[in-house]
């Protein structure tokens, strides 16, 4: 499997309803069954919102594969020197499997 690769690696994941989580890559099944250790959720807010954007701690979190629409390996240097709270941007939309 590709994401065995990822194991104990810090990954950003994005769910099917546009939810984004990072964290340590624990373990992954050929279902594309996530656990994440040490996750966040980042919750990005749009310009207008007067409400900063955050980072809400979820510990060892368990990621459905058939939610899952994208992992990817975080650049942790890079990473590490966002402010997150004063990223906006504009609300995901969800994507439908037909």
């Amino acid at each position: 499997m590709a994401l065995n690769a990822y194991l104990n690696k810090r990954v950003s994941v994005m769910t099917s309803d546009g939810r984004t989580m990072v964290g340590l890559l624990h373990s992954c099944d050929g279902s594309m069954n996530l656990v994440l250790q040490d996750a966040v959720e980042r919750i990005i807010r749009p310009v207008d919102e007067d409400v900063p954007s955050e980072e809400v701690p979820l510990g060892l979190y368990i990621i459905r594969g058939d939610s899952v629409c994208v992992v990817g390996r975080v650049d942790e240097e890079i990473d590490s020197k966002i402010d997150w709270g004063k990223v906006h941007g504009d609300v995901l939309g969800g994507t439908k499997h037909t």
